[in-house]
């Protein structure tokens, strides 16, 4: 009896979910069994919290258009958020990020969830109270951040955090912590971001990120 080699397994790990595509097979094939499994995977599970997910391309010499249609019909099916999507071949593929990339990710943060992203990161949607965003880089929110935001959490001190509406329970940049919301001299909250100078955190409009940051993809003119 001939075993039935699967193109997708889904692995549950501590920080969510792990998809490790067969490198050996046609994309089209890939494709219609991640489709199949996702239909067939417990509705619970997709409807819930947001759950983050990493891809496991193997050796396989993806395009990023590929790449891309992965991403989409794992989002698609529900609140499955892809972190990470690496590939084992040599070179350049296994280079780190450039660093003023930003990834975009989407959803609702809810109390009691953390996210963590390596890199800058633009988060299109809410971070409610006692939910915790983590990032390497930076971190933009185009939603209301009432939850708690950690940019440069590997002791980047240049790291800035913006949001649409900021009024976070705490704010912290590498190793500072931001003073109390009420403390900023702003009533509105709208377009702020936090950004470190002389060891202190300060807040500011949005439109002044490009006199701090003139070199970030969302600091120029």
């Amino acid at each position: 009896m001939t075993e039935t080699k699967h193109r997708v397994t889904i692995k549950g790990v501590k920080e969510g979910l792990v998809f490790v595509i067969d490198d050996s097979c046609p994309f089209a094939e890939v494709m219609q069994e991640l489709e199949h499994k996702l239909d067939k995977t417990n509705r619970t599970v997709l409807t819930g919290p947001a759950v983050q997910v990493s891809v496991k391309l193997g050796k396989r010499s993806a395009t990023e258009e590929e790449k891309e249609s992965i991403r989409e019909l794992l989002v698609r099916k529900g609140n499955l958020q892809v972190q990470h999507m690496d590939s084992d071949l040599p070179g350049p593929e296994q280079q780190e990020p450039p660093p003023d990339r930003v990834t975009i990710l989407k959803g609702i943060i809810r109390s009691g969830q953390t996210v963590r992203h390596e890199g800058h990161v633009l988060y299109l949607g809410d971070v409610n109270p006692g939910g915790t965003l983590l990032c390497t880089g930076d971190i933009f929110v185009l939603g209301a951040l009432r939850g708690m935001a950690h940019a440069g959490i590997d002791g980047g001190d240049r790291a800035v955090i913006a949001a649409s509406y900021m009024r976070p329970t705490q704010l912290r940049i590498a190793d500072v912590i931001s003073r109390p919301p009420d403390e900023w001299g702003f009533d509105d909250a709208t377009m702020e971001f936090a950004f470190i100078r002389d060891g202190k955190m300060q807040i500011d409009k949005i439109n002044q990120l490009h006199r701090l940051r003139p070199d970030h993809p969302f600091g120029g003119k």
